[in-house]
């Protein structure tokens, strides 16, 4: 191996309860201009390290690995093979750690769910103004009882695999961060119950135990999420290779740019395409393989 050839480590998950051979992915690697010099099974037929090596600058072969596998339920994660073991993850919550949207549940108690929903998704795509559509759905629940809001929580659902990463990668010493656009009251609990081991999210604003439509200045939009993850990088002293970040919107785009590995999570278009890797098909555990953990080395929550 040549001085300037950096070692890299491809990454293949399959969707939960699929499998797949060794074949495939070294045929999938191969298709990108790649050929492996080792292998290592992370979980029996469904997650495998591919390890390679690139000279000079790393290139992005994540894209042409995942054209070859288009028609197989797996996804890859390509990366150095030094900096993969994360020492902080950041994660967002709506349609990432959470299966819903938690402003949009709220909006169908009140019969409002088909417009905050379209807001939402258009605020998610990139198509409007985050913090000015936040605004707008937030004025829609003036005057609601903030029990309404416990209600909706004991609802939410952690996608799969999210526990098990928390646990994890908390267990190996790792810090975890939950940085949601979204409000303290869905966050906060959902964090305590995830046992993330600190929660940023905007205030909503209270008034005798109701809703006032407004939020707690300062919003926590694009840039506020992107410096969370700068914060708690620094305040550990960390290379911005130990960070790990994973999101599904727009306003996750600047977080998962700073990380040193940022993730978009059955993402939109415009996100997935500036993220580093793509999760579509497998659950959040990859997260986990993508580190170099093996299925045996998982702690369930």
């Amino acid at each position: 191996m040549s001085k300037s050839a950096v070692e890299m480590v491809a990454t293949f998950v399959a969707a939960p309860g699929e499998t797949f051979t060794l074949d495939v992915a070294a045929r999938a690697l191969a298709a990108a201009g790649a050929e492996a010099f080792g292998t290592r099974w992370l979980g029996a037929g469904a997650a495998l390290d591919l390890y390679f090596t690139a000279a000079g600058r790393p290139p992005s072969l994540g894209p042409l690995i995942e054209h070859a596998l288009r028609e197989w339920p797996i996804d890859v994660i390509v990366q150095p093979l030094g900096s993969r073991r994360k020492a902080l993850l950041v994660a967002d919550m709506d349609a990432t750690i959470i299966a819903q949207e938690c402003l949009d549940e709220l909006a169908r108690m009140i019969g409002q769910g088909e417009k905050v929903a379209a807001l939402t998704a258009a605020a998610m795509r990139g198509e409007i103004d985050f913090e000015a559509a936040l605004t707008t759905r937030v004025a829609l629940f003036a005057g609601l009882d903030v029990a309404t809001v416990d209600e909706i929580v004991e609802h939410l659902t952690p996608n799969s695999g999210a526990q098990t990463l928390v646990a994890t990668m908390r267990a190996h010493g790792a810090h975890t961060a939950l940085v949601s656009g979204g409000f303290t009251l869905f966050a906060a609990p959902i964090g305590r119950r995830l046992r993330f081991d600190e929660v940023f999210a905007n205030r909503l604003e209270i008034d005798r135990g109701r809703l006032t439509g407004r939020i707690t200045p300062p919003i926590q939009g694009a840039e506020g999420k992107g410096e969370v993850l700068t914060f708690l990088r620094d305040a550990r002293g960390l290379p911005c290779e130990a960070t790990l970040a994973v999101g599904d919107g727009a306003n996750d785009i600047e977080m998962l740019g700073r990380a040193g590995l940022g993730v978009a999570y059955r993402a939109k278009p415009q996100v997935a395409a500036k993220a580093r890797a793509r999760l579509n098909r497998a659950d959040l555990t990859a997260l986990l393989y993508a580190q170099g953990y093996t299925r045996e080395m998982f702690v369930e929550a």
